[in-house]
C-alpha cells in the first residue's frame, strides 16, 4: 500500500487559540506512537492565528482509520469539542 499523507485544518474559537493549541500538541505527541504513523506535525497559522494546521504522514489508510479511533483523539475532541469553530481533514492524491 502507498503512503498517506494528510493535512487537517482547525479554527479555534476566539478566546480559546491557547488551550486548543496546547490540546493538539499533546495529540500530535501521542500520535506519533501510534502504529503506522510516519509524521506528525502541528502548526498555528501566522497569518490567521488561532487556525492550526496538521501535517501527516501514515504507512496506509488502515493506519489512518485506527488512530481516528484512538483514545488520546477522541480525548482531544472531547476536552476542546466546544472550543473548536471548525475541523477539516483533508487525505491527499497525487496527482
Amino acid at each position: 500500500m502507498a503512503e498517506l499523507n494528510v493535512v487537517a485544518t482547525i479554527s479555534a474559537k476566539e478566546g480559546t487559540a491557547e488551550s486548543v493549541g496546547a490540546a493538539l500538541k499533546k495529540l500530535a505527541e501521542a500520535s506519533r506512537g501510534d502504529t503506522g504513523c510516519i509524521s506528525y506535525e502541528v502548526y498555528e497559522s501566522a497569518a490567521t492565528p488561532g487556525t492550526f494546521v496538521t501535517v501527516e504522514r501514515w504507512e496506509s489508510q488502515d493506519h489512518l482509520d485506527a488512530h481516528m479511533k484512538a483514545p488520546h483523539v477522541a480525548d482531544a475532541f472531547a476536552t476542546q469539542g466546544d472550543a473548536l469553530e471548525n475541523v477539516a481533514i483533508h487525505p491527499l492524491k497525487s496527482f
